[in-house]
């Protein structure tokens, strides 16, 4: 990805802690009319600030917006690529869209703002030019292959239009990993898959890798001293890393 190679990508603190995420999945799921309402974005916003949040940032409504636009565009999504794979489609001729393209659509406007100065997005997508995680800005479009699959074109936080791709919705876009904090090593098992900060010849990424082994040391919950053994996913290169490095699945 041009100019990675001299910038670090930005990892941020969790928005929403876990309660909260599974509140507004059931929601979703309950499928309230009052979704799309900035009053009501404005009052769960208000909720979730009440309650105890001493290390978080308050929440604004403007990213409980966000929240449920980005998993209704997902849905969406996972709706055309389980249709689309028992329907016979034919070339929609668009010249800007590659041969196994079949159809394209824009997302409405409205849905796709620049975001706000410091405002997180929920997921992140892998690139296909060198196989890092990058975390979402917004999601632009979306195209239907005649394999069946699906794919978005999503523009990378922190980064140009020139740095927009085309990514599969189902094997390269997920719920955006969550930085590991010292209190948290003891969630971390041989075997796990945690997304990895990777410096190495002035370059910055974040790829996937497997723990392979611990070395566990007392520590408090401020700084944790242990150290872990990762493999790679995508070269099975093995380096030992700090917990500061990892994030985990949400």
């Amino acid at each position: 990805m041009v100019g990675a190679q001299s910038r670090a990508r930005r990892r941020l603190a969790a928005r929403f802690s876990r309660p909260e995420v599974r509140h507004m999945e059931m929601l979703l799921r309950e499928g309230k009319d009052e979704l799309s309402d900035p009053k009501f974005h404005q009052k769960l916003a208000d909720e979730f600030n009440a309650k105890d949040r001493a290390e978080k940032k308050a929440i604004q409504a403007q990213q409980i917006q966000r929240w449920f636009l980005n998993r209704q565009h997902i849905e969406k999504i996972e709706d055309i690529s389980s249709s689309s794979s028992s329907k016979e489609m034919d070339p929609a001729g668009d010249e800007n869209m590659p041969n196994n393209a079949v159809q394209c659509f824009d997302f409405p406007e409205d849905d796709c703002d620049e975001i706000s100065e410091g405002f997180v997005m929920e997921f992140e997508a892998k690139s296909y030019r060198d196989q890092a995680w990058y975390d979402v800005s917004t999601f632009l479009a979306h195209r239907v292959l005649t394999s069946g699959e699906v794919e978005v074109r999503v523009s990378f936080l922190g980064f140009g239009p020139e740095e927009d791709e085309w990514v599969n919705a189902t094997k390269a876009v997920r719920d955006r990993s969550i930085p590991m904090e010292a209190s948290e090593c003891w969630r971390v098992n041989e075997g796990d898959i945690l997304l990895c900060f990777r410096e190495k010849d002035e370059t910055a990424y974040h790829f996937d890798a497997h723990v392979v082994s611990i070395e566990r040391r007392i520590h408090d919950n401020r700084v944790c001293s242990c150290a872990f053994l990762v493999r790679y996913v995508h070269d099975q290169a093995e380096e030992i890393v700090q917990l500061s490095q990892l994030c985990r699945r949400p």
